[in-house]
């Protein structure tokens, strides 16, 4: 069937005023909500370098990066070369999302020989009992308030984990 220059004009036109109206929504770059945050594995990969260096530095051959900190949540970069510090927090919650290497989470347990570094704060000290988990990128863990907790690297040379520390508990 054929069809006439006259006719494709006229259709087109009908077109064009259905849907000229939704074009400006439909092209239009929305803007994400106040307090929205994206991080993407090519964004968190500049700081490698960084965070490496800083790890040597440090004594506890540890590094991390805040990402975002919010009134009940905090957001973090973590990358470690040997074991952490034992920690306590009274009154938050850690999850940790491992990005890449592996590693033993020790948790639970009784703490003993900590210091208070910050209010609600413990860290140091040792940790008799309590179980012991391994890690591996692709793992979340949550840790609940009020529960000791150490990453042992054992033979790994480095662990990377992004951690949201949820306040407020």
């Amino acid at each position: 069937m054929k069809t006439s220059y006259r006719s494709t004009i006229t259709l087109l036109i009908c077109w064009g005023i259905l849907f000229l109206p939704w074009m400006p929504f439909a092209s239009a770059q929305e803007q994400p909500p106040s307090g929205f945050e994206q991080w993407t594995p090519d964004s968190l990969k500049h700081f490698d370098q960084k965070m490496h260096a800083d790890a040597v530095q440090d004594p506890h051959h540890f590094a991390v990066e805040q990402l975002a900190d919010y009134p009940h949540e905090n957001f973090l970069l973590v990358h470690r070369e040997s074991d952490g510090q034992v920690e306590w927090h009274e009154t938050q919650v850690d999850v940790f999302f491992v990005l890449s290497g592996s590693a033993t989470l020790l948790l639970g347990g009784t703490m003993s020989g900590a210091e208070t570094v910050g209010p609600h704060e413990k860290r140091n000290g040792t940790i008799t009992g309590g179980v012991r988990r391994k890690l591996s990128a692709g793992d979340v863990v949550r840790i609940p308030p009020r529960v000791p907790h150490q990453i042992l690297l054992g033979d790994s040379h480095e662990f990377n984990y992004f951690v949201v520390k949820i306040k407020g508990y």
